[in-house]
């Protein structure tokens, strides 16, 4: 008996901690950088969302779209940049007309105490998820800084991922030479929610 009103306490305890947060679309991000031994790219993709759920000032759901076709690039100039986006949008990548998005569901956020090279400043937390890209879906850990500072929520992670892993593989042989990209892409991720 004793143990079942701990329990209830407990679960009313969390859920009066219990907060619902909505993606503000128009700040929140994904920039993105490829490259080869010749050059590289950089740009950003827009993010879509539903709510996110935090409790206790932890993430406890979360997930994200990525529209294909919200795909931008930063470093050409404006008459270039339509050719390297339609390429990106073709078969040879995104191959957006069969999976015009990609998307991010969140499994877990964990401590994070010691960040590691390559990391956001401030990193605080290991996020675990699923990635979803050309219909693959694969698990993804990687460190994060996420406030929750008032009304506002943030998350800002610097992240690695092996594009071949989802079938991206178009030049991705090191035999292609100054042709070659490599298959690792920077992804830098912006995400600002406000307190529902």
């Amino acid at each position: 008996m004793q143990e079942a009103q701990s329990l209830q306490n407990a679960n009313a305890s969390e859920n009066s901690a219990r907060s619902i947060y909505v993606i503000d679309e128009e700040v929140s991000g994904v920039e993105w950088r490829g490259s080869g031994p010749a050059d590289s790219h950089n740009g950003a993709f827009s993010i879509t969302g539903q709510q996110i759920e935090v409790v206790q000032d932890k993430i406890k759901e979360a997930s994200f779209i990525i529209p294909i076709a919200s795909i931008r690039n930063f470093d050409l100039p404006d008459h270039l940049k339509p050719v390297l986006l339609e390429h990106l949008k073709s078969p040879d990548f995104f191959n957006m007309l069969d999976y015009p998005e990609a998307s991010f569901t969140f499994n877990k956020m964990l401590p994070l105490t010691k960040p590691g090279e390559g990391a956001v400043a401030g990193a605080n937390a290991m996020i675990e998820g699923d990635f979803t890209l050309l219909g693959i879906t694969l698990p993804v850990l990687f460190p994060a800084k996420v406030e929750v500072i008032g009304e506002q929520l943030t998350v800002e992670a610097k992240l690695k991922i092996d594009r071949t892993r989802w079938g991206m593989n178009y030049a991705a042989d090191p035999a292609l030479g100054e042709h070659h990209i490599y298959p690792h892409v920077d992804l830098h991720l912006k995400l600002s929610a406000r307190k529902q």
